[in-house]
């Protein structure tokens, strides 16, 4: 996925179709002169809709659509008929896509399924025939209502990447590396930071047949809470991770202290986030002996469930991979001793 096409943020104007006005009409005939209201009540205006596509894995079609309109309501006619509905426009879009009202933030609609359909904003119902307003007073209303008027609104679509198991790092930790090793997926791979420039994702086949999602997510570094670096544009795609998978490489100065930063972004970011299931992986441990091992064994978290790993001698690999399964499926994660 090229970067320049990767889209997960959109801004586009809605509008709902109106609906039709209702018909004030009279039944003529020619031997019944005064045949009574039978005007049809309008048709409903066209709803704009969001339906969810495992074919699309960013908003990218959607960038230069700023504005989506739908189709007003027909106006209702004689003998009691009811004026045609306005087309509804579906938006196809990726599942883990948000919609949000530009103004007030307010959660909208979440996709989260393929084929999952709805209503982003409704169309206006159709006004009522003046059949509808007959009395025994009034036997002759000319009244009949206008159609409601469709909805008009500025709207936020956000993507945020589904996948079981998010990579969380600073930049450099070897999280693309890891990612193109375990699974078919590849990222752009060099010695600078900020390789990585959009995320991706990764399906990692695991023991009889089975796999899970991994995402690489551009790294962060102390202060993207507060625009540093690449700032906060991609930490919401962390929010749709079951587990996140701390990588911290093993020439770090201090694991625990790295540890630390990237916990302390994630939290200010989101609170919440902190509630997920935890892995640390030290990359890069093809540089280390026995000893130096050790020494890296005492800088880890207690209590974190760890393991050393090395990508490109691929050492530790279906350790972590065990790690990440049993995780995944509430089975009690060890601390892997290698």
């Amino acid at each position: 996925m090229a970067s320049s096409n990767f889209i997960d943020y959109v801004k586009i104007s809605c509008r709902s179709g109106s609906g039709g006005k209702g018909a004030a009409h009279f039944r003529r005939e020619k031997h019944v002169p005064l045949g009574g209201p039978d005007g049809g009540d309008g048709g409903r205006g066209g709803h704009i809709l969001l339906r969810g596509n495992t074919q699309l894995w960013t908003l990218l079609h959607l960038k230069y659509r700023k504005h989506v309109i739908a189709e007003d309501g027909k106006p209702g006619e004689a003998a009691r008929r009811t004026g045609s509905r306005g087309e509804d426009v579906v938006l196809e879009v990726p599942i883990g896509t948000i919609a949000r009202h530009a103004e007030t933030g307010q959660v909208l609609l979440e996709i989260a399924a393929d084929g999952q359909e709805g209503t982003l904003l409704a169309g206006g119902r159709g006004g009522l025939g003046n059949e509808h307003f007959k009395t025994p007073t009034n036997q002759a209303p000319h009244a009949a209502q206008t159609g409601e008027p469709g909805q008009e609104e500025w709207v936020i679509l956000e993507l945020k990447i589904l996948a079981d198991v998010g990579l969380v790092g600073f930049p450099n930790a070897g999280k693309s590396t890891l990612l193109s090793v375990v699974s078919a997926a590849k990222p752009e791979i060099a010695d600078y930071p900020f390789t990585t420039l959009v995320p991706n994702l990764g399906v990692v086949a695991y023991r009889d047949h089975y796999s899970f999602v991994m995402a690489d997510i551009p790294g962060i570094i102390e202060g993207a809470s507060q625009g540093k670096g690449l700032g906060i544009r991609f930490l919401r795609h962390i929010e749709r991770n079951a587990i996140l998978l701390f990588l911290i490489p093993a020439d770090s100065s201090d694991v625990r202290r790295e540890y630390q930063i990237l916990l302390r972004e994630l939290q200010t970011y989101n609170p919440e986030l902190l509630d997920k299931q935890r892995i640390l992986a030290v990359s890069k441990s093809d540089l280390l002996d026995e000893e130096l091992k050790n020494a890296v064994r005492q800088e880890l978290p207690a209590g974190l469930p760890s393991v050393f790993i090395s990508s490109v001698a691929q050492q530790g690999l279906e350790e972590l991979k065990d790690l990440i399964w049993n995780t995944l499926h509430g089975k009690e994660a060890v601390i892997i001793d290698n």
